[in-house]
Formats: C-alpha cells, sequence, structure tokens
C-alpha cells in the first residue's frame, strides 16, 4: 500500500507558494479586501475550511493504509481492533469471519469496491461544493457590485444640473458623485477576484485529495484481485439473472470443498514420496544387512572346519597325555581345557549370534511389509 505522504507534501508547498505570493502583493491585497470587508472575509473564511477539508481527506487514508497493513501482516489482530477504519467499515466486517484465510468471490470484491467507491465519492461532494461555493459568491459580489454602481450613476445623473452654475462647481458634483459608482465596482472586482483566486487554491487541493484517495483505491483494488477466487462456470457468469444465495453459498462450499480435497491429496503424495523414499533406504539397509550376513556365514563356516580339524588334534593330545610315559604336567592340561572352553564358548556365541541376526531380518522384513501396507492405503487418512 502507498502512503499518501507524497500527495500531503505537494499540497503543503503549493500552500506556501500562495502564502509567499501573497505576501508580496500584501498592500494591492488589502487595498481590495478592504473594498467590501464583510463578503471577501466571507469568502476567504469558506476558503480556509475548504483548505482544512481537504487536508482532512488526505490524513484519513493513513489509519486507512495502516489497518490494510497490519490485516495483511497479521489479519488476526488487524480484524479484532476495538476501531475499525471508517472508510473500511464494511471490508472489517466482511473479513471478520475470515481472519485465518481471506477468500472473496468476484461478486463480493465488486460489492466492496462499489462501497468503497460510494463513500469516496461522497466525501469529495462537499470539496466540490465549496470550489463552486467560492465561485458563486465571486460572481454575487461581482453582481452586487454592479448594482451599487448602476444606482449610484443613476443617482449621478439625476442629480447633476447645468442651468445657472460654473463649469467648476458642475465638475465637483459629478466627482463627489462617482465616488459611489467606484465603490461599486470596487466590491465588485474584489470580489471576483477572492472568489475565482479561492477557487484556484482549492481546486488545486481537491485535485491531490483525488488523486491520493484513487491510489489508494488501486492498491485495494490491486491487493484484492490476489485473494479474490474467478467463477469456473462460464454459463452462470454469463446469464442475465440472479443466482438465488443458496446456490451461491453452495457453490462457494463446493470450491472450498475442492480446495480442501486438492489440499488433502497434495500432503497425500508428499506422504507417499516419503514412503517411497523410506522403502528404497529400507532396501538399502536389507542389501547391507545381506552383506553382512553372508560375511558372517562365511566366518561361521571357516570356525566350524577350524573346529572339526581341531578336535581330533585334542583326542589324540588327551589320550597321549592319559597314556604317556612321562604324561603332561598341569599347566598344559589346563591350557588344553581352556582352549576348549574357549571354542565352546565360541560356538555358543556364534549360534546367538546368528539368532539375533535372524531376528534382526524378521523385524526388517516386518518393518518393510508395515510400510508397503501403510503406502497402499487411502492417501487422504495421512
Amino acid at each position: 500500500m502507498t502512503q499518501p505522504r507524497k500527495y500531503l507534501i505537494r499540497m503543503v508547498v503549493f500552500l506556501m507558494a500562495v502564502v509567499v505570493l501573497c505576501g508580496v502583493l500584501f498592500l494591492p491585497l488589502q487595498k481590495a479586501f478592504l473594498a467590501n470587508a464583510p463578503l471577501n472575509g466571507f469568502i476567504v473564511g469558506v476558503l480556509l475550511l475548504g483548505i482544512l477539508y481537504n487536508f482532512r481527506q488526505v490524513l484519513m487514508l493513513y489509519p486507512e493504509v495502516a489497518w490494510i497493513v497490519g490485516f495483511r501482516q497479521d489479519g488476526a489482530a488487524a480484524a479484532s481492533e476495538p476501531h475499525p477504519p471508517k472508510l473500511l467499515a464494511p471490508m472489517a466486517t466482511m473479513v471478520g469471519d475470515h481472519r485465518d484465510r481471506l477468500s472473496l468471490s468476484t461478486l463480493a470484491m465488486r460489492s466492496l469496491l462499489d462501497g468503497i467507491v460510494s463513500r469516496l465519492d461522497e466525501s469529495r461532494d462537499l470539496s466540490r461544493y465549496t470550489i463552486g461555493l467560492l465561485i458563486f459568491l465571486g460572481l454575487l459580489g461581482t453582481f452586487w457590485g454592479l448594482l451599487e454602481t448602476v444606482a449610484s450613476i443613476g443617482d449621478v445623473i439625476s442629480g447633476l444640473s447645468v442651468q445657472g452654475g460654473d463649469a467648476v462647481t458642475v465638475f465637483g458634483d459629478l466627482k463627489k458623485g462617482l465616488q459611489a459608482p467606484m465603490t461599486g465596482m470596487g466590491t465588485a472586482f474584489s470580489s471576483s477576484l477572492f472568489g475565482l483566486a479561492g477557487s484556484l487554491v482549492l481546486g488545486f487541493l481537491d485535485l491531490q485529495a483525488n488523486q491520493a484517495q484513487n491510489r489508494f483505491y488501486n492498491d485495494l483494488e490491486e491487493w484484492l484481485s490476489t485473494v479474490t477466487r474467478l467463477a469456473t462456470g462460464s454459463a452462470l457468469a454469463e446469464s442475465d439473472q440472479p443466482i438465488p444465495a443458496y446456490v451461491q453459498a453452495l457453490l462457494e462450499q463446493t470450491a472450498e470443498g475442492l480446495e480442501n480435497l486438492q489440499r488433502t491429496l497434495t500432503r497425500g503424495e508428499e506422504s507417499r514420496q516419503s514412503v517411497d523414499a523410506k522403502i528404497v533406504s529400507l532396501g538399502e539397509k536389507l542389501e547391507t544387512l545381506t552383506d553382512h550376513m553372508r560375511t558372517e556365514q562365511a566366518l561361521m563356516k571357516s570356525l566350524a572346519e577350524t573346529q572339526i580339524e581341531i578336535k581330533p588334534v585334542l583326542a589324540q593330545l588327551a589320550s597321549a597325555t592319559g597314556s604317556g610315559a612321562g604324561g603332561m604336567d598341569e599347566r598344559t592340561r589346563t591350557h588344553i581345557r581352556n582352549l576348549d572352553n574357549h571354542l565352546s564358548r565360541l560356538a555358543d556365541e556364534m549360534s546367538s549370534g546368528r539368532e539375533d541376526l535372524i531376528q534382526q531380518l524378521r523385524n526388517e522384513i516386518k518393518l518393510l511389509a508395515r510400510t508397503i501396507a501403510a503406502s497402499g492405503g487411502n492417501p487422504g487418512d495421512d
């Protein structure tokens, strides 16, 4: 949203230029103002009221823009404000029930924008009337002064007498009689001057205020177009018959249901891709586990063959120990018994390791079966 700051700066700069010009032309303007102080004072008062009103029109856009920016950043907090904006009051009421996700139909957006346009036009009427009022007051002063001039000239002509008098006296009476018509002419021209000049000043300020309001309206329309759903049914859109309220509500509910279904299908597709990735990872782990099992089987086979080869040797040593002349000492027999015990423990560990490996393989196969069963289910259940 564009802030109306630049339009406000233009208005202030223009008023400063007008004040400087009035300061330069202060003496002529003072004489013109004193020609008819009440009427000219009324014109200047209307001018000041019009200037204040135009500034008010621009300053009123600041809370509206701030509300829209706050709603776009944090819709729930902006929609629940105790003092909603005046210009966007219908919008604040409409979006109050859709704080989390704002979505408008084309008809709702158009009715909302039409309401804002009518409010903007209503606020501009007073400024336009003020411009016309200044022109009217200038013309009123002009005709007022002309009436005084005509009446004064008639009195001068009717009171002028050239019989039995010298020319100096006649011209002196004529000079005194023409002062009243000059006063009327001063009233006419001074009121026209202040009225037309005031209308020019208010015209520029009204132009800047209108540009600020139009900029605000265009930005609002561009934002609302991003949160508006377009109707796909061309037959309903082109029909001249109005759509019943319950049919429109049903269509909106159907559209929301389709959007929810699309989001559910999207989540299901993401879940399926995740399951596929997990299945691929599980397959790699099973392949690694199979390689370990093959290695352990080869190692177990080698140990079994070694045990088979060692047993006859141990048996011969035992028989030689029992039948030998000198026999073996106790240390050699203890070492042989320890060797036999270690071989037995190694065989037991190999057997338990084999059972653990088989159990792990079963668990992995069960996990794979559950994953495949879950991936084959309804994607919407995820």
